[in-house]
């Protein structure tokens, strides 16, 4: 990180020891940038809610004022009470506030470039995900999956861009640089514009998961487009030029499944769920890539019925096995599956990128240079050792569809067999130890 964003993670070390938990912490932080950043660029802030009105209290008044200043913006409209919703003050003592609002008061934030600010924003974002270990997958998809799912993908200024489960905005906030590089800085005001308020739209369960998301897009110079809700619960007509999303994984609790007229098959599978939604919401020309765990390409029942539509309906082109070891919970099986609205599919593309790869989140983690093999493949969908062309009659006919597709041997999985009299003679070795250990007990007792 850079230099402000050590200053900032050194803090929230400070303040955790005082009991204030990393997340509670970036979100106290989410609010009082906000202000200060407000107030560098001038944005209209109610009377008596400014960062020039708090930073000249201390004390008790100090407390008072921004508990004051956040009960008054939870109830505005817009940006401001979408960032303050049901916000409340988590510090303990005065001295705590005093010392973070300094902090932040001592920096020219207007003056860091915007990619710079979203840099050590999710850097902190990150090592949240990193404190909540298994639980972080609602916060954090690994930067290089997502940059590489935009690199392929393509986004450009003239479309819609929606993720349905979009957490923090990584994938949002990573196409939105892809087009600026694109743009190589030259944007006319109507483009900005657009930018700003209409390309990017998201939606998010978690309130508070929002809030950070709603900050770390305004902090890249995205200002509107993420509602509050839970995706599966309505039906949305079709809209989006290009989805890019990781929708959360398991089953709907209760075993609830959504009442939608939209959806082909019944289920409270979460992950077909979100499939069913985004094949509905995609316009006629869309497309999409969605980061899916094993389950979805090979169970039976509504699994498999929900395939057979999807491949007949769309044309499911490409499949990349993602490695193990690269998400905070353990185990984490899923791949990146990118399909298109308006035609069929007639073969799927597979990149294996798990068989014989072993990463880790510390020791070896994975890289964006890691993807460099299938972002070169990506468009001429070239076999090779890593990669395999399947017909759709094979996957109908012979595999039933079934998408787990998978040819390479797994390293790890072979063992070195034995001559059986070589292991027949250890099975009685062991078994004279063995006697001789229960003739010294017998001996014991006598």
């Amino acid at each position: 990180m850079t230099d402000i964003g050590q200053k900032i993670w050194h803090f929230c070390h400070t303040l955790r020891d005082e009991g204030m938990s990393y997340g509670n912490y970036i979100e106290q932080l989410t609010y009082l940038l906000f202000l200060k950043m407000a107030a560098e660029k001038d944005v209209d802030i109610p009377k008596g809610c400014t960062w020039n009105d708090l930073i000249k209290e201390s004390g008790e008044e100090l407390m008072n004022r921004y508990e004051s200043i956040l009960e008054k913006l939870s109830k505005h409209d817009g940006v401001l009470g979408d960032i303050f919703a049901n916000a409340k003050n988590l510090f303990r003592k005065p001295v705590g506030l005093k010392k973070i609002i300094d902090m932040i008061n001592e920096i020219d934030w207007a003056s860091i470039p915007v990619d710079q600010l979203g840099t050590i924003y999710e850097d902190l974002l990150q090592r949240y995900a990193e404190e909540k270990k298994g639980g972080a997958g609602q916060y954090f998809t690994p930067r290089p999956v997502i940059k590489t799912i935009v690199e392929v993908m393509k986004p450009t200024k003239e479309i819609i861009i929606h993720d349905p489960a979009c957490g923090t905005g990584g994938f949002l906030i990573a196409a939105y640089e892809y087009i600026l590089n694109k743009l190589g800085g030259r944007i006319d005001p109507d483009d900005e514009t657009k930018l700003k308020y209409s390309t990017f739209t998201g939606q998010e369960l978690v309130l508070e998961t929002r809030r950070l998301c709603i900050m770390n897009l305004y902090l890249h110079g995205v200002h509107d487009g993420i509602r509050y809700g839970d995706s599966l619960s309505e039906k949305r007509e079709a809209e989006w030029d290009m989805v890019l999303t990781n929708p959360p994984f398991g089953t709907k609790s209760g075993g609830e499944t959504p009442n939608r007229p939209d959806f082909n098959v019944e289920t409270a599978n979460k992950q077909l769920n979100f499939v069913q939604h985004v094949m509905s919401g995609l316009n006629q020309t869309g497309k999409a890539a969605m980061v899916l765990p094993d389950n979805v390409l090979f169970e039976e029942n509504s699994a498999k019925e929900l395939r057979k539509i999807w491949l007949k309906g769309f044309n499911v082109h490409t499949i990349l096995r993602l490695p193990t070891g690269i998400f905070y919970k353990p185990g984490v099986k899923a791949n990146v599956v990118f399909f298109e609205k308006g035609k069929p599919t007639r073969d799927i593309w597979v990149y294996d990128l798990r068989t014989n790869k072993n990463f880790t989140l510390k020791e070896n983690p994975l890289k964006e240079s890691d993807f460099g093999d299938f972002i070169k493949l990506y468009p001429t969908r070239k076999e090779t050792e890593r990669s395999k062309l399947y017909s759709i009659k094979e996957i109908a006919e012979e595999r039933d569809f079934n998408l787990d597709l998978k040819w390479l041997k797994d390293e790890n999985l072979i063992q070195e067999y034995k001559d059986p009299s070589v292991i027949l003679k250890q099975i009685k070795d062991a078994e004279s130890i063995i006697q001789d250990e229960i003739k010294k007990i017998e001996g014991v007792l006598e």
